[in-house]
């Protein structure tokens, strides 16, 4: 089964062909590329509405321990766990999402409002349903997956660029550390025995 990752590449180059054979410059082309976004913003939302439906009918009251990922500005910060029941973590992680849609739509209307851009707009006009689709509440709750192995809740979470870079950073640090210290012990030698040296001149 190809990931998501791989067809969100796919999709993204098939949508940069297409875009070069489309006047953005025409009117009735950008209303074309405006119905084509909104109505994919609809249908995304209008998933998502559904599968809370599911999750609030279903009511499952399991307890499951959840742990906050750490905020990777704040490193010195200890993670916060709590109890929940499945319900409850469910309906979080679609009202994320949904949240996540309306600051894409912010983005792209500023992009397209303001800016002037209409490429960024079409481009769009797929991965807001499809990410609806592929979202693991959404292949339990409507599509009946088993809530196992990667759908297992509480789901991994992605390390961000930012959290990968810094955890990088931070375990380089020991490996550094431990490299630098047999060279200065070496130093250290070096100047002991240099030391005797002047005295016995001395």
């Amino acid at each position: 089964m190809i990931s998501p990752q791989v067809s969100n590449i796919a999709i993204m180059l098939l949508m940069m062909q297409a875009s070069r054979r489309i006047d953005m410059e025409n009117e009735q082309n950008i209303m074309y590329i405006r119905a084509a976004y909104i109505i994919s913003i609809v249908s995304t939302y209008l998933v998502y509405q559904f599968v809370k439906r599911r999750i609030v009918a279903t009511n499952d009251t399991t307890t499951i321990t959840v742990t906050q990922p750490k905020n990777p500005m704040k490193p010195q910060e200890t993670p916060v766990t709590e109890v929940m029941s499945v319900r409850d973590y469910d309906l979080r992680e679609v009202d994320a999402a949904i949240k996540s849609i309306w600051s894409g739509v912010a983005m792209m209307a500023f992009m397209h409002l303001y800016m002037k851009y209409t490429n960024p707009l079409f481009m769009q006009c797929i991965n807001p349903i499809k990410g609806a689709l592929e979202h693991n509440e959404t292949k339990i709750h409507l599509f009946g997956h088993k809530a196992e192995g990667e759908l297992k809740r509480p789901f991994k979470a992605a390390p961000g660029l930012l959290e990968g870079l810094m955890g990088g950073a931070s375990a380089s640090q020991p490996a550094a550390a431990a490299a630098a210290a047999p060279v200065a012990e070496p130093a250290s030698a070096t100047a002991t025995g240099a030391s005797a040296r002047i005295e016995e001149l001395d």
